[in-house]
């Protein structure tokens, strides 16, 4: 009865080498860190919306009260600038705590290509030539995985780069137009676009954490 039940296991997946399980655990480190991007970034519009709603709604509302009252006093002026909004102070203090957020996972994005040219240099140190061994998992050569991590992490940081000028210009534009370009490079973030997503299924499928 015990026999027949053993011969009942489903037999076990090949056992990887080291450094193919470092790599494979680093490919899942980049799926999970890019997806806690996306959520802040997600988070991080709905709060760059609202500053840009209400910068155009009270840039409007001083023109109109210029034109209606000829030249407004120092101290209405001040009172109804956008810069001594309370609520968009608020704003403004949830806007970088998300580029804070955003900051931290790409020092880690950093870390992990760190830790996979060191998998691959370790590689080269034990086996020698690329050429002369074979792949880890399918077909990538070893060094093709920091290549790509390489990449990711430098279209992060691009980025992170794009949305620090955003926080930092925003609520300060006196330009409705200039302040619905910086919503906009929020949201379609332009140095990621399709190509990391792109980056990243490749390394996913090559490692097998998606079917072939």
């Amino acid at each position: 009865m015990e026999a027949k039940t053993l011969g009942t296991v489903t037999p076990r997946k090949p056992v990887l080498s080291v450094s193919a399980r470092k790599i494979k655990d680093n490919a899942a480190d980049w799926h999970n860190l890019i997806l806690k991007w996306e959520t802040l970034n997600d988070g991080g519009f709905a709060t760059a919306n609202s500053i840009a709603n209400m910068k155009i709604s009270l840039l409007s509302k001083d023109k109109i009260e210029l034109v209606s009252s000829g030249l407004a006093s120092d101290d209405c002026a001040e009172k109804e600038h956008p810069e001594y909004s309370r609520e968009l102070e608020t704003l403004c203090e949830q806007l970088q705590a998300t580029l804070e957020g955003l900051t931290k996972i790409q020092m880690k994005m950093e870390k992990l290509s760190s830790t996979t040219k060191g998998v691959c240099e370790l590689e080269d140190y034990h086996h020698g030539e690329e050429r002369k061994r074979p792949p880890l998992f399918h077909t990538w050569p070893t060094a093709h995985f920091y290549e790509v991590s390489r990449k990711l992490s430098d279209m992060y940081s691009q980025e992170l780069r794009l949305k620090r000028t955003v926080v930092e210009q925003l609520a300060h534009t006196a330009d409705r137009d200039l302040a619905l370009s910086y919503l906009s490079m929020w949201l379609h973030q332009p140095y990621l676009e399709g190509g990391s997503r792109l980056l990243l299924e490749s390394m996913l499928l090559e490692t097998g954490h998606r079917a072939l």
